[in-house]
């Protein structure tokens, strides 16, 4: 008998081949084989396991030993040359932004491009980057907090009232928002919208799994560079916003997201893409896609569509309970995606999938918002319809300091200087998100006039943020 102890002194690893062994050395020793004739051959096979593939014998344990061929990966070739693209604003970009279009550009994939002014380094394509593909879908040109939104509504009440009841309009901000990665409603208080509902939950199992998060984070907002905040509006033209006339407006701008619905949307089939790309260079792993004529590729549409209507919803239940709490309502309001993707026709007239990272969809005669920073002014806007730009505009003033950056350059006094001197109450708010850490929103602006037409500015007065560090 040869025993699994013999066997490992040998050199067999334990596992499947170690059990063959065993067996096929118990079938040699029973056909009459000596013992030391035995070991010697399995010793043999186990140093050259394809010169006995065909030794009836041993040809069992030959096949466990041989591995499984690995297949050739085919190299994805990228473009020799790369897609030409348009940037505004050029001269507030950093270099690395700049790169990561322009390396997105050489996919194969790609047939057009611009990048916005308020454009920074992100993952695989920069914030402000927009990219349109024939009838793919890249998860991280759309970005990890999918559907990120900007929701204003207006009030007809006076904007003294900010300063003559400040401790009702800051308590309407504490009592009726929730921020933060983990941010959620006790459970007397959640509230409830038809996006619940939406049988789209059931599609696939991922959004199986991710309804009953969406219930407990329904009308909250994330963390990092989200907010709610109370300020005043000074509309330029006459019925820009339907019945609504020119003048100074009450009003409650929010910046917010899918919260972690989107986030695991984005990494569940991020990864699906990468890894059914792996001839794709490694530079660009961040940006593989899946066609919209695959299962998972239609998948992943289907699920980022859900997480638009997740977070539409949870602005529209922050601005209806802030509101009342307030005891105002609302009588006009405007709101816009960016972190998304559309299909939509290029100038050229082909059909096209736009991906709009960090960036405010600006088709002729479509209302946006492009906020500043918690210190700054932010404005309405209205689309031109520039087909160089893809039809899109900025979607804030941008980041010119990353956070670590941010919180080794700027002190928590510095930030609340600035803050005093331009008359904002800051409720909560990192010092990563001071507002000396972003471009200027003015410079900005003035970058893409041929891209929007101002009709409204956004004053802030009275802030909430998250305190901590984090972005969903």
């Amino acid at each position: 008998m040869i025993s699994g102890k013999i066997l490992r002194y040998h050199g067999w690893p334990e596992g499947k081949a170690l059990g063959v062994a065993k067996k096929t050395a118990e079938q040699l020793l029973q056909a009459g084989m000596e013992k030391d004739a035995t070991l010697q051959l399995l010793d043999a096979v186990l140093e050259d396991p394809e010169q006995f593939i065909n030794d009836s014998r041993v040809s069992a344990l030959a096949e466990i030993l041989i591995p499984e061929p690995t297949p050739d990966i085919q190299k994805i070739e990228l473009r020799r040359d790369p897609v030409t693209y348009q940037t505004w604003g050029a001269e507030n970009i950093d270099a690395e932004a700049i790169s990561q279009m322009s390396h997105a550009m050489h996919l194969p994939v790609a047939i057009a491009g611009a990048l916005m002014p308020d454009a920074h380094v992100g993952y695989g394509l920069p914030i402000g980057g927009v990219l349109a593909t024939e009838n793919e879908i890249i998860p991280y040109a759309v970005g990890v907090d999918i559907a990120c939104r900007m929701r204003l509504s207006l009030y007809s009440e006076p904007t003294t009232v900010l300063t003559a009841s400040q401790q009702r309009f800051e308590k309407a901000l504490f009592a009726q928002t929730r921020f933060g990665l983990n941010a959620q409603w006790d459970k007397q208080d959640e509230p409830h919208h038809k996006v619940l509902d939406d049988s789209d939950w059931k599609a696939t199992p991922l959004l199986r799994s991710l309804q009953e998060k969406a219930r407990r984070q329904l009308g909250t907002s994330g963390s990092g560079n989200h907010f709610v905040e109370w300020g005043k509006v000074r509309l330029f033209i006459d019925d820009a916003l339907p019945g609504v006339k020119a003048g100074v407006y009450l009003a409650l701008l929010s910046h917010s997201g899918s919260r972690g619905i989107g986030a695991r949307i984005a990494d569940t089939y991020t990864t699906a893409a990468t890894q059914s790309l792996p001839g794709l260079h490694e530079s660009l792993r961040h940006l593989a896609w899946l066609s919209l004529e695959s299962g998972t590729g239609s998948e992943y549409w289907l699920s980022m569509q859900l997480a638009g209507k997740f977070a539409k919803a949870n602005h529209e239940i922050i601005h209806q309970r802030v509101a009342a709490a307030a005891g105002i309502k609302a009588i006009a309001s405007v709101e816009n995606h960016h972190n998304f993707a559309w299909k939509e026709t290029l100038a050229n007239g082909s059909n096209a999938i736009v991906h709009r990272k960090g960036a405010t969809p600006a088709n002729i005669g479509e209302l946006g918002i492009i906020p500043g920073s918690m210190g700054d002014a932010g404005y309405i806007v209205r689309g031109k319809g520039n087909g160089g730009a893809l039809n899109s505009a900025s979607h804030g003033a941008g980041r010119a300091m990353s956070r670590k950056a941010a919180m080794k350059a700027i002190t928590k006094t510095m930030r609340d200087t600035y803050l005093r001197e331009h008359g904002v109450i800051l409720l909560g708010g990192g010092v990563d998100e001071s507002p000396q850490a972003y471009k200027d929103i003015e410079s900005v602006i003035r970058s893409q006039d041929d891209l929007v037409e101002i009709i409204g500015k956004f004053t802030p007065i009275i802030v909430r943020m998250a305190e901590e560090q984090g972005q969903y």
